[in-house]
């Protein structure tokens, strides 16, 4: 691409359609810039004492420093998508990879909670900016037969955060102090720009003409539904999660919070492996059976009390239910929008990181004033009413339309 945004007559998408194979390069790229993004938004989870005692805060504030990134998500996602529709796409993952460098180092020095919270604010403005374009990003490298397999492969970032990632980022936060965490976190993010500029091939933004309203994208049919689930499901996720250390100390499990989040994570990993082979036929009827085990797994989690073998296996269940949810809920969003899967995605994202906040503030409140092994019942009242919710959807909201169908995909009711 030159300075003038001309692209070659053989464009990416062409070269990306005629191959019947998996671009892994660009691939796996989008796969650790979501890592990056992952690791960002849930490592306070992992860290919680330590950042309270750093900067002398009680873990109910220190867990608002999930709540800032989720806000930034929130605020940013829609308006800075839509007004970079535009923009080629790989100058813009640039761009927001280069916000992840400056705010997690930001974070790394910071001794100053203020501060701290603007810096993770606007690494979360970073991530409401992915999340709307990579789904897109991935689904345009590849021909219709792999969309699905792509997205499932660039999405495998994200549980690996959760497996890996957290689980070591805790342990060394443990060794070396939280600050040196977010340090490696933004040494890795210069690496993944370096090949960023060396493997992702270019896209060209939509043009202006081409674009829809903000209103006409959210009521299309179907597209409100999706966000419904992904309300409920995600709010309820966040809850346990981003307090799973108080949750975990008050069952006498105090010192194995990294191991419950790789247990999680692990599990996490199965279930997107399983979510991409199997998307494509029973999307729908995998929606459903995540939730109800994610159900299951929350009603184990609120009767285990102080039985670590149960807790485990609980959790196990939650990282399997979850893993692929992400998936899952953004290829319902990219079909049901069709040409304004960016736009819908933002969509999505909003609606995820609304719950990621939403979740941070209500655990930080049942904290207060309750206890935390109230948390999981409230994870059980959610996940069934987002149970209800999909139930409700037509089948067709959650499959991929058949070839040659118009892009909207329409409901059985609204």
């Amino acid at each position: 691409m030159n300075r003038r945004n001309h692209f070659p007559a053989q464009t990416a998408t062409a070269i990306a359609a005629s191959c019947d194979r998996l671009p892994w390069g660009g691939l796996l790229a989008l796969a650790m810039a979501a890592f990056i993004c992952i690791f960002t938004e849930t490592i306070p989870a992992g860290l919680l004492p330590q950042l309270s005692e750093g900067l002398g805060i009680s873990e109910a504030l220190a867990g608002q420093l999930v709540t800032s990134y989720a806000l930034g998500s929130l605020m940013a996602a829609i308006p800075v998508t839509a007004a970079t529709r535009g923009w080629p796409r790989r100058r813009l993952l640039l761009v927001t990879m280069t916000g992840f460098l400056a705010f997690n180092s930001v974070t790394a020095m910071s001794s100053d909670f203020a501060l701290t919270l603007a810096a993770r604010f606007f690494a979360g403005v970073s991530g409401g900016v992915l999340w709307g374009m990579a789904a897109g990003y991935a689904r345009r490298m590849v021909p219709d037969a792999l969309k699905g397999r792509a997205l499932a492969v660039s999405m495998v970032g994200s549980p690996l955060a959760m497996a890996l990632g957290v689980p070591a980022g805790t342990f060394l936060g443990g060794l070396a102090g939280w600050r040196a965490v977010f340090g490696i976190m933004s040494l890795i993010t210069v690496l993944l720009i370096v090949w960023i500029v060396r493997k992702m091939p270019e896209y060209p933004g939509q043009q202006a003409a081409g674009r829809t309203s903000l209103r006409t994208i959210f009521m299309m049919k179907g597209v409100r539904p999706v966000l419904a689930v992904v309300l409920l499901w995600v709010l309820a996720h966040n809850i346990l999660y981003t307090y799973i250390a108080p949750y975990l100390a008050r069952a006498g499990l105090a010192g194995r919070v990294d191991l419950t989040l790789l247990i999680f994570g692990l599990a996490s990993i199965v279930g997107i492996w399983i979510v991409g082979m199997w998307i494509d036929r029973m999307q729908h009827k995998m929606v459903l059976v995540s939730l109800a085990g994610f159900a299951l797994a929350s009603l184990l989690l609120g009767v285990a009390a102080g039985q670590p073998a149960l807790i485990y296996l609980a959790v196990a269940l939650w990282g399997l239910t979850f893993g692929g949810a992400g998936t899952l809920l953004q290829t319902a969003m990219a079909e049901t929008a069709g040409e304004h899967a960016d736009v819908g995605q933002s969509m999505l994202v909003t609606a995820w990181n609304l719950a990621i906040g939403g979740g941070g503030f209500i655990g930080a409140v049942m904290l207060e004033t309750m206890d935390a092994g109230s948390l999981p019942w409230a994870l059980l009242l959610l996940t069934l009413l987002a149970l209800l919710a999909a139930w409700r959807i037509n089948v067709r909201r959650f499959t991929s339309r058949k070839r040659g169908e118009g892009p909207t995909l329409l409901p059985e009711s609204e």
